[in-house]
């Protein structure tokens, strides 16, 4: 194959085949080189396309490696540093190396000779024919395909040359032209030709049928305008009454809408632009559903609440039993919204576990103020226009979730429910949380700006309500709006009267059946509490009276008359129970030690063990133990190092030996400081062999010099100590104010320890009988 060195031009989107002359147009640097290059090399240039003709400055990398080896005919200035070049294509070729010297690239090529050429004049003469068949139906769709280099090769009878102008003529993408040129089998190319033009025939019939029906759709419109014209104006002449048209209406809505001005002169504007479009234009069903929605608004509509303190609480106590500070704070809140008249006071956010009563207690607050109740969850919703709401330019567009909630309300000032406001998020669309700032902030929620309404909306009278499972994960700002109202943990007694004064009569009813027809006894509520449902609300205690329920209804169609539903008949209602009294795990055991800890759905207790083995003094944390967690165990094994004398452990102990410290359920992911001082003691105990008491439980925070700092959640912790038969259970001492405030119901029956030095933790956990 001949090789031979030339400079490079890189085209943008214009392909040149051998025996095509093309005009293109050149003004970048490296190409005006190559140009002058090209006139020492016999006027021969090698063309090349990029790969993306989008792309200015160009690589290797950038070019297709196939392009077409070319004479310039002409060059000519056409002004403002641009070159006009007139090329004729004279073989393809392909580049062997790449070299760049004084701005300008050259090429080592090689010429890729045509195979597959038909091999006689008769097939020669039907490949011939085909092609111009197909570029003549191609014309007969596309009037002024044919120019004079194409009718040329079809007058002189070339079939080279006619596949060369046809592939270049014919308007496809350049990636099938490339493969064109590439292609070196000449009856392959042909074939490859005609499926393109039989392709961009059956485009052209399509793309003239859809302008056609354009042209006739355009047609009937005027025409139907026209018509409208005419008869409106026959009517004015005849002085007929007209129908009072929909723009009408709405302005005599607007009249006696209760709004400001501004958004009156808003529905105005938006009425007399309505009045203008023809009714079959898009924007008009868009004007139109926007005029609505403001007249639906109710801007300056509010509902007249209740004042009473004594119905409040009533009625709070009617719909739930026990919480009883809770109630007071909600009272507290109420009378200082009664005496502000307005939302000035903060946002209300009532924090803690599932099934604890957090929306029913938002319904109760809406019942007892006489106001209408909205809720609007939160839960997942990471585009920030749910809550602004969506241009009204937008295809679909619509109010956000805040304004939505006023139009179903039907009033200014109704109570809003933000339910699970922990859950939000935020994505590439906006952050959720940031924009809730401006809905809850007293000082600016009185102009809150919806992006569909494009009008401010009051929400200064709205009485929102916020829930939420657990506090860190919403953003501080957004926590600083509000006022927080922790419902913890239920005890097994709270549950047993919710169960009697409210769950059983609720579920009797939804399964259809009388109080005489199905009866459950005390102690089968209080074996459902304590064996079937620990958890820290009264969720899943409702749903297995419910199963109780449809057990008895079942044996009440089956044709009995009175079903009492026993103890022992649990076991055959609900089958076996999942909770069972841990006795055995009470025993004491060497590097057993069993801690305390908060979930956003209750306490939970841990049994964290350790195991020492000779080793190379490693330590493996398994568990699913988080960052803090597994640094509260390095504390805890540090501080064990530093009192080993004191214990007769040898010094080179810890590089003869490997801890291994587990936390069981090792799937559930846990973190935080509060098992510190639980994973010191379990330490130190499977590493001097003293078992650990084992009807003991502990919570704190450990220090590498033996301090042990307060922890949190409290009252879940101590209620998970209790339903395991847990006697004594160790708590910081900085805790003991928290101890204070617990019901007598909570801490009966446990014996609580306070402690600030590790030494005090080792003294009273483990047992002294042992070495």
């Amino acid at each position: 194959m001949k090789k031979q060195i030339l400079p490079l031009l890189a085209l943008r989107g214009k392909m040149v085949y051998p025996d095509t002359s093309v005009y293109f147009e050149v003004s970048r640097p490296k190409s005006m080189a190559a140009l002058e290059q090209a006139v020492n090399h016999e006027q021969q240039i090698f063309l090349v396309n990029q790969i993306d003709p989008s792309i200015d400055k160009t690589d290797q990398e950038d070019l297709y490696t196939v392009g077409t080896i070319a004479k310039i005919l002409q060059m000519v200035k056409a002004g403002q540093g641009v070159l006009r070049v007139f090329v004729e294509g004279q073989t393809r070729a392909r580049i062997s190396s790449y070299t760049e010297v004084d701005g300008c690239v050259k090429v080592e090529v090689e010429e890729l000779p045509d195979t597959g050429y038909p091999e006689t004049p008769v097939e020669e003469e039907a490949f011939f024919r085909m092609l111009e068949e197909g570029a003549e139906e191609f014309s007969e769709k596309n009037p002024g395909f044919f120019a004079p280099q194409l009718q040329k090769a079809i007058d002189e009878r070339d079939l080279r040359s006619l596949v060369s102008e046809l592939a270049s003529q014919l308007p496809f993408e350049l990636g099938k032209k490339q493969q064109l040129l590439e292609e070196s089998d000449i009856k392959q190319q042909i074939q490859s030709l005609l499926a393109i033009l039989t392709e961009e025939v059956e485009i052209s019939i399509i793309r003239n049928e859809l302008a056609e029906k354009v042209k006739k759709n355009v047609d009937k419109n005027q025409k139907d305008y026209l018509l409208r014209e005419q008869q409106k104006v026959i009517r004015e002449e005849l002085g007929e009454e007209d129908i009072v048209s929909e723009a009408d209406e709405y302005l005599e809505k607007c009249e006696k809408l209760k709004a400001s001005k501004e958004v009156k002169d808003k529905i105005k504007k938006e009425i007399k632009r309505y009045k203008k479009m023809p009714p079959i234009a898009a924007e008009s069903t868009m004007t139109k559903n926007y005029i609505e929605t403001m007249l639906e608004m109710p801007w300056n509509k509010v509902s007249r609440d209740s004042k009473s303190l004594e119905k409040a609480m009533e009625i709070l106590e009617e719909d739930h039993y026990g919480l009883k500070k809770v109630k007071e704070r909600i009272l507290d809140y109420l009378a200082v919204r009664f005496l502000t008249k307005k939302g000035e006071t903060p946002i209300l956010c009532l924090v803690g576990p599932p099934g604890t009563g957090k929306t029913s207690i938002a319904r109760s607050i809406a019942r007892a103020l006489n106001k209408k109740y909205v809720r609007i969850s939160l839960g997942g919703v990471r585009d920030e226009a749910e809550i602004r709401g969506h241009r009204k330019t937008y295809v679909g567009a619509m109010p956000g979730r805040i304004a939505e909630g006023i139009r179903q309300a039907g009033v200014k000032n109704p109570v809003m429910l933000l339910d699970e406001v922990d859950k939000v998020s935020s994505d590439y669309k906006g952050d959720t949380a940031s924009a809730l700032l401006e809905v809850l902030d007293g000082e600016q929620n009185i102009n809150f700006r919806d992006h569909y309404l494009e009008v401010p909306m009051d929400l200064s009278e709205v009485f929102f309500i916020a829930t939420a499972n657990d506090l860190s994960p919403i953003p501080k700002p957004l926590l600083d709006r509000m006022e927080i109202i922790e419902l913890s943990s239920y005890t097994e007694n709270e549950k047993f009267h919710i169960a009697e004064n409210y769950l059983i009569k609720k579920q009797r009813k939804l399964s259809g059946l009388t109080k005489k027809q199905v009866s459950i006894s005390e102690e089968v509520v209080r074996e459902v509490i304590h064996s079937y449902t620990r958890e820290a609300g009264v969720r899943n205690l409702e749903r297995t009276i419910g199963q109780l329920m449809h057990k008895a209804a079942r044996k009440i169609v089956e044709g009995e008359r009175e079903v009492d539903i026993k103890k022992k008949s649990l076991k055959e209602l609900l089958g076996p129970a999942p909770f069972e009294d841990e006795d055995e795990n009470l025993k004491p055991q060497i590097g057993v030690v069993r801690g305390l800890a908060w979930t956003s759905v209750g306490g939970d207790t841990l049994s964290i063990e350790v195991n020492v083995m000779p080793g190379k003094g490693k330590m493996e944390l398994t568990g699913c133990m988080g960052d803090v967690m597994k640094e509260s165990a390095q504390i805890g094994l540090s501080y064990v190092r530093s009192i080993a004398e004191a214990y007769g452990i040898d010094s080179d102990y810890f590089e003869k030996h490997d801890i291994h410290l587990h936390i069981p359920e090792g799937a559930v992911p846990k973190d935080g400081p509060s098992a510190g001082i639980t994973m010191a003691l379990a330490i130190l105990s499977a590493i001097t062999e003293i078992p650990v008491r084992g009807d003991i439980a502990m919570t704190g925070e450990i220090t590498l010099r033996g301090k042990v700092l307060p922890i949190g959640g409290l009252k879940e912790k101590l209620l998970a100590a209790k339903i395991i038969g847990v006697k004594e259970v160790l708590v910081p001492a900085r805790n003991k104010r928290n101890v204070a405030e617990l019901d007598e119901e909570i801490i009966s029956g446990l014996k609580i320890t306070y402690v600030e030095e590790m030494n005090e933790v080792i003294k009273c956990a483990l047992k002294k009988e042992s070495k």
